[in-house]
């Protein structure tokens, strides 16, 4: 997808390396603490996917990743299979999946895991798996320098739907709106240096908003020069 006549340009990403076996399974929350059932052939949490340097935008030093997503907060990038992290009590949608090392979802059923939970004292004590419609959102966030500004990968995740009978992602960025008609990663380029925000609503054929939780979701994230001096 491509769009003309805007200031900011959204393209497909490049396909990338598939993980067709990798498998997130078995969520645990108990005292504080997350642990999951991570395996696959080729997949390894900690691991640099091999085309990462083809993909010219921001990639973890640290390798592959877990993407854990409470409600609509900004996910955790977790490179283990056993981690602390502080949920407050209460009823939570929870989106657990395998990430790439440049960030990009492995978007197959046996790559994520999608719980409603009820924490209490710092430990699960009820879940059910969520059964409704839901988009999360993933990338981008945080803060990006240099060359990582150049192309800035949007990801998101669904969950019990899929973008057909004319369902659609409206990708708002920065108050320029753009149609996402296919769930795969996109490039944006064009955008200006500070703050940015993106705002990601799941949208029925005849453009409404789907009435499903968390949707929609915003995220401001910045972009910054490199700040290494430059050699004249």
């Amino acid at each position: 997808m491509k769009k003309t006549n805007n200031k900011y340009t959204v393209t497909a990403f490049t396909p990338s390396q598939k993980y067709p076996d990798a498998k997130i399974s078995d969520m645990q929350y108990k005292e504080g603490a997350f642990s999951f059932d991570v395996s696959g052939d080729l997949y390894a949490l900690g691991n640099q996917t091999p085309d990462a340097p083809q993909k010219m935008c921001a990639n973890s030093g640290k390798g592959q990743h877990i993407h854990l997503i409470v409600d609509n907060l900004p996910y955790a990038a977790k490179y283990e299979a056993n981690f602390e992290h502080d949920v407050a009590d209460g009823t939570h949608h929870t989106l657990a999946f395998l990430s790439r090392s440049y960030h990009e979802s492995i978007k197959t059923r046996d790559a994520h895991l999608a719980e409603k939970i009820e924490v209490k004292g710092k430990s699960i004590t009820s879940r059910e798996t969520i059964t409704e419609p839901m988009i999360f959102y993933s990338r981008p966030k945080g803060t990006y320098i240099g060359d990582d500004t150049k192309k800035v990968m949007l990801d998101f995740y669904l969950v019990n739907t899929s973008l057909s009978d004319g369902k659609y992602i409206s990708a708002d960025i920065n108050g320029e709106v753009h149609k996402i008609e296919k769930w795969q990663p996109y490039y944006i380029e064009g955008m200006p240096m500070g703050e940015n925000t993106i705002t990601l609503s799941y949208m029925d054929k005849d453009g409404s908003v789907i009435d499903t939780p968390n949707n929609p979701v915003s995220r401001t994230f910045t972009l910054k020069e490199d700040p290494s001096p430059t050699t004249k």
